[in-house]
């Protein structure tokens, strides 16, 4: 007789500058690990060994779900080329570098992201609102307090390694959830799995119960 199937391990990556928080409402049917931030080494370290330090926290031969939410979603396929056991599911993100949206794309031609500090975004928190579709008090007092703790060197660093990312080769995600109305990341033409409607950047946070289903139901199916 065989045992029954093991549970599904998540590992969990948020985005940019922020933490376990943006977590609090999921859901998940199995094991549950949070990535945290790690500092980058350098303000120039690259994405690469930078994910290569991440993945410490994922064990080699282990099969899991790496699931990353906007700039988590880069690191996310970066650790996949190096746990190949891993499945990774992209929240609000990237597969590649054609997905930039072309304001991002003028602002790493024009340099514009080394001109304007991270810390502007924390002293004009109604544009933060606007370009994440926050729609909620609560939602809006998450993404206030997230914005004031982020670290000003790390989002410098982040912005310019999203900006200037140049893929992964191969192996894509395994899934994608997006919202039709995010702002700083529009969904591609075709791709996204969960396309959720009227969902802005902040679907982590706004539609968890429908990303926990789905990712639930995802793990489930491939038991």
């Amino acid at each position: 007789m065989t045992g029954a199937p093991a549970a599904p391990v998540f590992y969990l990556i948020p985005g940019l500058g922020a933490d376990e928080r943006v977590f609090q409402c999921w859901e998940l049917a199995g094991e549950v690990h949070i990535l945290k931030w790690l500092p980058p080494q350098s303000a120039t370290e690259p994405l690469g060994p930078y994910a290569a330090r991440l993945a410490a926290a994922v064990p080699v031969a282990q099969a899991c779900w790496l699931v990353g939410v906007s700039f988590g979603g880069l690191l996310a396929l970066e650790i996949a080329q190096l746990r190949p056991r891993a499945r990774v599911v992209l929240v609000s993100s990237l597969a590649g570098p054609h997905e930039l949206p072309w304001t991002l794309r003028a602002a790493r031609a024009t340099g514009l992201d080394r001109l304007l500090p991270p810390v502007l975004l924390q002293k004009l928190p109604w544009a933060a609102k606007w370009a994440f579709g926050v729609k909620t008090k609560g939602e809006y007092a998450l993404l206030r307090q997230i914005i004031a703790d982020t670290d000003p060197a790390f989002a410098q660093w982040a912005i310019g390694q999203l900006l200037r990312w140049r893929g992964v080769p191969g192996r894509g995600p395994a899934a994608r959830l997006h919202g039709t109305h995010d702002r700083l990341l529009p969904p591609p033409a075709t791709g996204i799995d969960c396309l959720v409607p009227g969902a802005g950047h902040f679907l982590v946070v706004s539609h968890a119960a429908q990303i926990s289903h789905f990712l639930n139901q995802l793990a489930d199916n491939s038991r």
